[in-house]
């Protein structure tokens, strides 16, 4: 969970007010209609148990913290920091935030993964939709993130690309994917990613 320690401090206001404010009034509609029908909290991660397995010669199932490098300090920004002392509007917050969010954006990723064929739970952001068929979408590891909250770092975001498109799959839904793993850099509207995956498997993830 110490990704998510971020987002406990007292400028977690502030950077989820800046996220939701970006977004068109059309989109944010969607969010709030998407907390309704949803049986996640925001922040809420997947437990593996919880899916039967792959067969494990095909794919290996992976945790998030895997894709970490162990040596990579998450919240390097607010070293010297006591962020219970600061207000949101403390020039020594924002610009705490802003060096975190750019720390996250470059984060380093896990080199021992590269070409690694895996099977990995979280939920989904759709990238290119057309119609209701799905063909690219970010993977992220907890619900909300980089939609009801600002993105995870890039080394916790999977672009995954898939080889045929799927429909009916909607923004937060739970799957679980399976595909080759590269080291491969994106940008997109919805966060800064660190890994590609030729998706080749998506399937639902159930919490019962």
């Amino acid at each position: 969970m110490r990704i998510l320690a971020f987002f406990s401090g007292p400028i977690a206001a502030v950077a989820g007010l800046a996220l939701l404010a970006a977004l068109p009034l059309s989109l944010a509609g969607n969010v709030c209609a998407a907390d309704a029908r949803s049986d996640y909290r925001v922040g809420e991660r997947l437990s593996p148990s919880k899916s039967a397995t792959a067969p494990a010669a095909v794919y290996q199932e992976t945790p998030w913290d895997a894709l970490i490098p162990k040596d990579w300090d998450s919240q390097q920004a607010f070293k010297g920091l006591d962020l219970r002392t600061l207000k949101d509007s403390d020039p020594r917050a924002m610009e705490a935030l802003q060096r975190l969010r750019e720390s996250w954006d470059n984060a380093p990723v896990e080199q021992s993964l590269r070409g690694q064929r895996i099977r990995i739970a979280g939920f989904m952001v759709p990238l290119e939709k057309k119609g209701d068929e799905v063909s690219e979408f970010l993977l992220v590891p907890y619900f909300g993130a980089c939609i009801h909250v600002p993105p995870p770092p890039a080394n916790q975001i999977i672009h995954v690309i898939l080889a045929k498109p799927l429909k009916g799959l909607q923004s937060m839904d739970a799957v679980w994917v399976s595909g080759a793993l590269s080291i491969t850099r994106s940008d997109s509207p919805w966060g800064a990613s660190g890994y590609r995956m030729q998706g080749e498997l998506v399937t639902p993830y159930s919490k019962r």
